[in-house]
Order: structure tokens, then sequence, then C-alpha cells
């Protein structure tokens, strides 16, 4: 059989399953990490009691400990003390849970640069306190650093090729399970690799021009 009938019969498998499973998974595990790292940003940016530092530690942990290592831990170590989550729960929870430590990231340099100018605008609308007159910038510094978070999407997505390791049948457990039934590796990682462009290229390219967007519409350049 040629290879490229090989790719064919195989588009159906990757399509249906691996593909579409991957854009679910990233779509719900990135909108996660998003609310995720709004609210820790928040907890930091105003040093929240007890919260601030529980979010600490949460963050350090996050960022200091492989995604694999984290849905090991959710997958085979939850079900020992009798919580038991799905393999697709364990993938989303494990990629939100790494996904809002790095997006706080980029939002808490968001809060950070609200400006002087911004503080006094809100001032002018009668929002009297600092506090709150950073509370009324925050949505603006949310919408800037969307762009500068866009890279943190990218990585989740990628991040999603080690929910094989838990069995979801996602584009690299897909290619893996053909690659054994079959014995056709270059065409299948070809697929693999098409299938991950298809998905990464154009939203790099989106956030690219909405980074410059952004950046033109903040510095008026």
């Amino acid at each position: 059989m040629s290879s490229w009938a090989v790719i064919q019969q195989s588009l159906p498998m990757f399509g249906e399953k691996g593909f579409q499973l991957t854009l679910w998974l990233s779509f719900v595990g990135i909108i996660g990490s998003i609310i995720v790292g709004i609210i820790v940003s928040l907890l930091q940016y105003f040093k929240v009691p007890v919260l601030h530092q529980v979010v600490s530690i949460y963050v350090e942990v996050s960022r200091n400990t492989p995604l694999l290592i984290q849905l090991f831990f959710l997958y085979y170590a939850f079900p020992v003390i009798g919580i038991k989550f799905g393999a697709e729960l364990c993938g989303i929870i494990g990629l939100i849970f790494l996904g809002g430590s790095y997006m706080a990231e980029g939002f808490t340099g968001g809060f950070n640069g609200v400006s002087k100018g911004q503080l006094e605008s809100g001032k002018a609308n009668r929002v009297e306190s600092l506090a709150a007159c950073q509370i009324h910038c925050l949505p603006t510094r949310i919408l800037t650093e969307r762009s500068g978070n866009g890279r943190q999407c990218v990585f989740l997505i990628k991040e999603t090729s080690i929910f094989t390791v838990i069995a979801i049948p996602e584009l690299t457990n897909t290619a893996l399970d053909l690659i054994g039934m079959y014995y056709r590796s270059n065409e299948y990682l070809l697929v693999l690799v098409v299938g991950y462009a298809i998905i990464l290229i154009p939203l790099s390219i989106i956030l690219t021009l909405l980074e410059k967007r952004v950046r033109y519409g903040s510095f008026g350049n």
C-alpha cells in the first residue's frame, strides 16, 4: 500500500478522534487557565491575607513540577485515597493546574503596569481610593495582557501531547496507536505533525497580529 493511501485511511481516525479531542481539551484547559490565572494574580496583586501565601505555594509547585508527574499524581495517586477522575478530566485539571500559574504571571505583570495616567483617569471618573482606581483599571490591563499570554496558549496546546501517558486518545496517542497496529511510522508521524501545524500556525499568526494591534493601541506607534 502506498504512503498516500495509508495517510488517507488514517485521516478519519485522526480527524474524528484525535484532532477534535485535542481542540476540545485545549479549549477547556486554556479557558480554565485564564480564569485561574486572573484569580491568582488578583490575590497576589492585592496581597489578600492567607490566600496570597496559598496561591504563591500553588504557583511554585505548579511551575516546578512537570505536567507528566502532575498527571500521574491525579490519575494514579488520587484513587488510592478514594478520589477517582476520568482520564479526560485528569488531563483538563492538569492543564489548568499548570496553565493557571503561567497565566497568572502574565496578568500580574499587567496589573503592575497600571499607569499613573490610568489611575488619574479613574480619579476623574470619581473613583477616589487607590485600590478602587486600580480595580477600575484592571479590565484594561487584562485585555492588554491577552497577547502576552497568547504564548502560554500555544504552550498549553503542545502540552496536550503528554496526555497520551494516561491513554487519552488525542493526536499523539492516536498516532502511537496506529503505529503500534500497522508499523507505518513515517506516515502517521507526518499526519501528527501536520495536525498540530493546522492548529498552531494559524493561532500563532492571529496572536502575533493581536499583539501588534494591542502594542500600537497602547503606545500609539
